[in-house]
């Protein structure tokens, strides 16, 4: 099955990135300090979440100092956000879930998209608007890899970022898996590291996990 150059971009960059570290941030600081422990570990892509209120402002600073890294923006929800985080620079978006209300939006967005689903029916309704690469989630607790093994029969020509539950001990377990393109987590960037200031902490946690992403690929 032939893939749009839209989503063929949506998957390069996922694969380029391998691992996509799922981050919260309390102040712009903690942004400025994240993105650069990440990018000197080896992960060139974060998942920047719109779960506090400096979510927005932290997506323009980072888009404006760090020119390395893809900002992606998660967890959106509704519909302006979407146009908010587009207008804000953000280089890929990522949802939970993808209410029908919001399919057609995203569809059309003119950044990469990877919409979010938990079951099959979820999973083919995106690809029936157009999308081929999905985030499956929460990953673990849909089922994990025997979902994700399950699907590739049927779906072949789908592929996936899980993320939810997801470890440093597991995911290579899933970048095995010929229909994931990408791994979503958040246990190379936890709360209490960032709160504590352990930049080191966590950009040796994201040089492990871009070595995973390297022993994986073969490289």
């Amino acid at each position: 099955m032939s893939i749009s150059p839209r989503q063929q971009k949506t998957e390069d960059l996922l694969f380029s990135a391998g691992i996509l570290p799922v981050v919260a941030v309390d102040t712009l600081d903690q942004a400025r300090h994240v993105a650069e422990s990440l990018l000197e570990g080896g992960l060139p892509a974060i998942e920047l979440t719109l779960r506090t209120p400096v979510a927005m402002d932290a997506l323009e600073v980072l888009k404006k100092e760090y020119p390395g890294v893809a900002v992606g923006m998660g967890t959106v929800l509704t519909i302006d956000q979407i146009g908010r985080c587009v207008a804000a620079g953000a280089d890929f978006l990522v949802t939970p879930g993808t209410p029908a209300h919001m399919a057609e939006a995203l569809a059309t967005a003119p950044i990469p998209v990877i919409p979010g689903a938990g079951t099959p029916t979820e999973l083919m309704t995106l690809m029936h608007h157009g999308f081929r690469v999905c985030k499956l989630f929460p990953a673990t607790a849909v089922g994990g890899l025997a979902m994700i093994k399950g699907l590739y029969g049927p779906i072949p020509d789908l592929k996936l970022c899980p993320t939810g539950g997801i470890t440093e001990a597991t995911v290579s377990e899933y970048l095995a898996q010929p229909n994931v393109v990408c791994a979503g987590g958040s246990w190379m960037v936890p709360k209490a590291w960032l709160d504590a200031g352990e930049w080191n902490s966590v950009r040796d946690a994201a040089a492990r996990a871009a070595a995973i992403v390297r022993q994986a690929r073969g490289g």
